[in-house]
């Protein structure tokens, strides 16, 4: 298939800006895998359209604040620094701009110096490598001082950092949010324990190469980033344990499904697993865990809405995108949801 397959005409004025007021009025979409039916519900009602017995899989990474703006110690000049992997050391590497003022052996100050670092290298591709200078606790200051790495299309200041968050986030490392959990809340995920749905947790690091476009015109050429994961032995468990009861594994997100078809595709089965995953899930893909997918809505060409093809068929995926633009549903990681069964 071509990349240009999956293109969608997205009027610019529905990508979402703001996340809702309370997560979960966002709007969701139901659709059959099979039947291509579509329901136009509210997030709250997901609990209606789970099942006793089944579970849900939610990656509990957490988004680091690694947007950092401060100023070249020697001149004044104003830099900005995204922090992308923690090198140990207090080594990370980073991606700066403008680029042509992060030399090596050049220094820099943020905040009120909370933070201070030292370029060491250039990596291939234009990362740099840098070393930081601190007093106390690296990721308080940088909770302090950071900003949230928001998607390029979201041009507006997020006043709250908490809502870049999914309420269960743990596990610190992940330079984007899995969108589709924002919208649950403490009080809905009671609610659906409360119906017999049990609920377990998976971990993937977001990279930023989730928003990196598809630039070959042959998706088969197309190679994918690779991220961290872990699946636990206690979420191992619980879906062999659903499974054998005839329950549905429901994949909140993509970053979620991802992890899961890894583990299921390498090993051969689900059970305990870390590693790191560059899998590509799109059409042709015969999924080997999950029975249902909870996510947002996704950028024409790109990896996601391949995935997505691929659970619910392209032909299906194409038709409800168009509905959903036509019903003027909000859009990427502060949109609507789909939950696809």
């Amino acid at each position: 298939m071509k990349t240009s397959d999956f293109y969608y005409d997205l009027p610019k004025e529905l990508i979402a800006q703001h996340p809702t007021e309370k997560r979960d009025f966002s709007r969701l979409m139901v659709i059959g895998r099979k039947s291509g039916e579509i329901k136009h519900r509210h997030f709250y009602d997901i609990v209606d359209e789970l099942n006793s017995g089944d579970c849900l899989i939610l990656n509990n990474t957490k988004v680091l604040p690694a947007r950092l703006y401060g100023v070249k110690e020697e001149t004044g000049a104003h830099v900005e620094f995204l922090l992308l992997v923690n090198r140990g050391d207090d080594v990370w590497e980073v991606i700066t701009g403008p680029g042509k003022k992060a030399k090596p052996g050049s220094r820099f100050t943020f905040g009120n110096g909370q933070l201070k670092c030292e370029v060491l290298e250039i990596l291939e591709g234009g990362n740099r490598l840098a070393r930081f200078e601190y007093e106390g606790n690296f990721f308080n200051i940088l909770d302090e001082i950071g900003q949230m790495p928001l998607p390029p299309y979201i041009t507006e200041k997020l006043g709250d950092k908490s809502r870049y968050q999914t309420v269960y986030s743990e596990k610190l490392g992940s330079a984007a949010a899995p969108t589709a959990g924002l919208h649950f809340t403490e009080e809905l995920l009671l609610k659906i324990r409360e119906k017999g749905i049990r609920i377990g947790y998976v971990t993937l690091h977001v990279g930023l190469g989730t928003f990196r476009p598809v630039k070959v015109s042959d998706i088969t050429k197309h190679t994918m980033h690779s991220e961290h994961y872990w699946l636990p032995k206690e979420t191992a468990e619980l879906i062999n344990e659903t499974k054998k009861n005839g329950g549905r594994v429901i994949s909140v997100g993509t970053t979620s499904c991802r992890t899961l078809e890894s583990v299921a595709t390498f090993n051969g089965k689900i059970e305990e697993s870390e590693g790191w995953t560059d899998i590509f899930i799109y059409p042709g893909y015969e999924f080997k865990c999950i029975d249902g997918l909870i996510t947002n809505f996704h950028l024409p060409e790109s990896t996601l809405i391949m995935l997505v093809s691929a659970f619910c068929g392209y032909e299906n995926t194409m038709n409800f995108y168009k509905v959903a633009v036509e019903n003027k549903y909000r859009f990427f990681s502060f949109g609507d949801a789909c939950f696809i069964v």
